[in-house]
């Protein structure tokens, strides 16, 4: 069973008019959020994205966009930063304290 840290908030969009089918989302997403189906990159996952922004930055069609740096990964990076428990509203208590 997948977990998530918020269902149905995360940035991430994908324009499938645009894609290629090139598979780069694929191969650099950390959280397997999309898969090929024939030529076309699908989401399997939406809710699994992280927002790290690696997919949306290694599209050469454009077909993907992300804010990156408001999610888990950021948060996680921040918490190696500073030594501090990673807030980023993820959780069983809702209430931000742990992550992922």
């Amino acid at each position: 069973m997948r977990s998530y840290y918020v269902k149905n908030v995360v940035s991430l969009s994908y324009d499938t008019a645009r894609c290629k089918g090139c598979g780069r989302c694929v191969e650099v997403c950390p959280q397997q959020v999309f898969e090929m189906e024939g030529r076309r990159a699908v989401m399997a996952d939406r809710d699994r994205c992280i927002e790290c922004g690696a997919c949306a930055g290694n599209c050469p069609a454009g077909a993907l966009s992300v804010q990156a740096g408001v999610g888990c990964a950021s948060a996680i990076l921040v918490s190696m930063l500073t030594g501090k428990e990673p807030t980023c509203g993820c959780g069983s208590d809702a209430g931000g304290s742990g992550c992922c």
